[in-house]
């Protein structure tokens, strides 16, 4: 099936490493153009000459800590200025601060809002008008499955990313018209670096190995597995792509029927 991005435009935040990076990977096989943002600039440089390499898309990176509302910004601003448009915005942050609802500490409070909160808002702006300008466009926002249920030790990214989800459903509401459409991926015991710290964490409040700690996670699915970061990156291709028409405002879990919830 052909996704129509080829030539597409597409903003990747944190693309050097996990999610963003498998986001990435698959937006540049299916032919779209990329502007890929991260901290640490030697790390985005290879992944930008080995998504060049291994696809031969365009990729144009452009190291930023995205807590600044200036370096957002200048993201949006620089990506425009290289490519002439900008069709899609795949959000993806690093996490809130691990913690616990009763011990949170104002400073991680601070920063899981500006990371969350903060962070999807900015991007999400910042996109819109270059968005409208090309007659539509989509936005794809990586958060998390404790927008569905608890995970211990992960209190702050339930409480800021259900408020993501939130303005999210106002946003597509808002803007539908104007053919942009918005959508949330919600993954869950999905191999990256953010998942291996919380278990990590967790194993070693429980007395067990991190193997042992990853083995318990794969239980927890349905499927009885890990899942790997380019099964979620197919959805956020298909959710940008000019195939998914019809689809706004929701969150889809990716998480190998971790969250038993019905709804």
């Amino acid at each position: 099936m052909d996704l129509e991005l080829k030539d597409k435009v597409a903003i990747i935040g944190g693309a050097s490493a996990g999610l963003g990076r498998a986001c990435a990977d698959v937006l540049a096989e299916e032919g779209a153009r990329l502007a890929i943002c991260s901290r640490t600039a030697a790390n985005l440089e290879r992944a930008a000459a080995e998504i060049r390499d291994t696809t031969g898309a365009e990729v144009l990176p452009i190291a930023a800590d995205l807590e600044s509302y200036d370096n957002i910004k200048n993201l949006v601003a620089q990506t425009v200025s290289h490519y002439g448009q900008l069709d899609i915005m795949v959000n993806n942050s690093g996490g809130p601060p691990l913690a616990r609802s009763e011990t949170a500490t104002e400073e991680q409070w601070e920063t899981a809002v500006q990371r969350s909160l903060y962070f999807f808002s900015r991007m999400s702006r910042e996109a819109i008008p270059h968005l409208k300008a090309q007659g539509g466009g989509r936005i794809v926002n990586i958060l998390a499955s404790t927008v569905y249920q608890p995970i211990p030790n992960l209190a702050l990214s339930g409480a800021t990313r259900m408020g993501v989800v939130a303005y999210m459903k106002s946003l597509a509401d808002e803007v539908g018209r104007d053919g942009i459409l918005i959508n949330n991926i919600a993954p869950g015991s999905i191999l990256s670096e953010r998942m291996l710290s919380n278990v990590t964490n967790r194993a070693q409040e429980l007395g067990i190995s991190v193997e042992e700690g990853l083995a318990e996670r794969a239980k927890e699915t349905a499927v009885g597995r890990i899942g790997e970061p380019r099964e979620l990156a197919y959805l956020a291709a298909f959710l940008a792509s000019g195939k998914s028409t019809y689809i706004t405002g929701t969150t889809i879990l990716v998480d190998g029927g971790l969250v038993r919830s019905v709804i």
